[in-house]
């Protein structure tokens, strides 16, 4: 090596070990030691590009997903020479299988491509008798008997079920639609799970669309799309989660476009998983949407207080040990409300303070324990606030909301503020219709019906409710 070459290692040795202390203190000790801790750093003779490598293909991969932009930044933080970052699988007796992480715009992969890109690894063609199959990065605790099923969620899982039941796929593709950390990704985990039971030779793929984006763009700097395609295209199951953030990227949306058809058109299994409707993806193109809108659309509501009782008596029977009395479980349920996902976290929480410092779980624990947590569920919506918000919104007078007009400019607003009072208020509907000039109960229901129904078909009326919710800090 020359004296140059031992610079430069030295000086990616010394960035390394930065980073490294970084990431040990955002990802916590036991992240860290699982995944990033086995990485190790390769000696390259490019100053501006930094290869680590990990013993196997299944932490590469994770890394790569959940790490891949992390490690760039903090690299060019501490070297700011560095542009490229490749995490390689290194073990003994396989090649390197490398990827490039590059930050750039999806336009500039476009028209600049690249031959310094490697893309993924991927089949070329459809696995044949006696070739490894490709499995799919399926968590394996998202399973259909694990998942907690009431009103709000019974239609989307009965959907789910079916999908992944052998035989000729009644519907495809299923879309998946809800807020974030109520069950979409779950279900999604659980259609693989029950698919590959049925059919263990079946080629499954798992991704989101960012990582549909990203691969894409890999391939295309790489001038070598003919592989990425003909790998969803081999897919018997295709799941992609989080389709909104293929927003406004015209290169993608086409291939995605593409690739659904060639799915669906086959008879293939597609779920696809956003935060919205179909139509109320804002920058999504309107075949896209239509094609969507072909198969089956299910969503899930917020949970209610029953369902978020029940996920946590049955994550509580799971955990091995653990014993949380039932008025905690009621603490938790009642004051943690936006999401499954954070009511797990606030449970995982005190059970682990528990056996960390051996205390007993009561109900003055939970509180110390959970702390800011409670005190940002504690704030209450008001009507009044709600009707405020709402006037101010569509540019309406506070009184024109519990007037007795029946026009469409207010007749509309009226409806999606009552909708929001039943949603985000505790007050009974015949309270919600007596704070709207007196009205009976029955034009509250109705009002939060129609309400549901235009969230899922009219994204001007999702785009105002979402906007709202946020300014009330849902």
């Amino acid at each position: 090596m020359s004296q140059w070459q031992q610079g430069t290692a030295s000086e990616q040795a010394k960035a390394w070990a930065r980073v490294r202390s970084s990431l040990r203190e955002s990802a916590g000790g036991r992240v860290f030691d699982q995944w990033l801790k086995p990485i190790q750093l390769i000696e390259d003779d490019e100053p501006d590009t930094v290869r680590l490598a990990l013993p196997s293909a299944f932490m590469t991969n994770w890394v790569r997903s959940h790490y891949a932009e992390r490690l760039q930044l903090e690299f060019r933080q501490v070297l700011p020479i560095i542009r490229n970052v490749v995490v390689e699988t290194r073990a003994p007796g396989s090649q390197p299988i490398a990827l490039m992480i590059q930050a750039e715009a999806e336009a500039d992969a476009a028209g600049k491509p690249s031959a310094s890109i490697v893309p993924p690894p991927a089949p070329s063609a459809p696995v044949r008798a006696g070739e490894p199959v490709e499995r799919p990065a399926l968590d394996a605790r998202l399973t259909f008997d694990r998942f907690v099923v009431d009103q709000s969620n019974r239609v989307a899982f009965n959907a789910a079920r079916i999908l992944a039941e052998p035989g000729e796929p009644r519907f495809s593709p299923l879309f998946l639609h809800s807020g974030t950390g109520q069950g979409k990704t779950h279900l999604m985990h659980a259609i693989g799970h029950a698919f590959l039971a049925q059919h263990p030779d079946a080629v499954v793929l798992c991704m989101s669309a960012e990582r549909f984006m990203y691969d894409f763009v890999a391939a295309m700097r790489a001038r070598d799309t003919f592989a990425f395609k003909q790998r969803l295209r081999s897919a018997d199951l295709l799941l992609i989660d989080d389709l909104q953030f293929i927003a406004g990227k015209d290169a993608t949306q086409e291939e995605f476009f593409h690739t659904i058809n060639e799915l669906v058109g086959t008879g293939k299994r597609l779920v696809i998983a956003a935060d919205r409707s179909p139509q109320g993806l804002d920058g999504v193109e309107p075949r896209i949407i239509s094609r969507l809108g072909a198969g089956l659309v299910a969503d899930i509501k917020p949970p209610e207080l029953a369902l978020r009782r029940a996920v946590l008596e049955r994550r509580i029977a799971d955990l091995p040990g653990a014993d949380m009395p039932v008025e905690v479980i009621d603490l938790i349920a009642q004051r943690i409300h936006t999401s499954i996902r954070e009511l797990e976290g606030a449970m995982n929480r005190v059970v682990a303070y528990a056996q960390l410092t051996g205390e007993r779980i009561d109900l003055e624990f939970a509180v110390q324990t959970l702390g800011e947590a409670l005190r940002g569920a504690e704030r209450r919506v008001t009507i009044d606030e709600i009707q405020k918000l709402v006037s101010a919104h569509f540019e309406l007078k506070p009184l024109d909301l519990v007037s007795s007009r029946r026009a469409r400019a207010v007749a509309r607003p009226r409806q999606i503020a009552m909708y929001l009072a039943k949603r985000m208020t505790t007050r009974s509907l015949p309270e919600i219709g007596r704070k709207f000039g007196g009205r009976d109960h029955s034009t509250v229901i109705h009002a939060v019906k129609r309400i549901e129904e235009l969230r899922d078909t009219d994204r001007d009326v999702d785009s105002a409710v979402r906007v709202l919710m946020r300014e009330l800090g849902a």
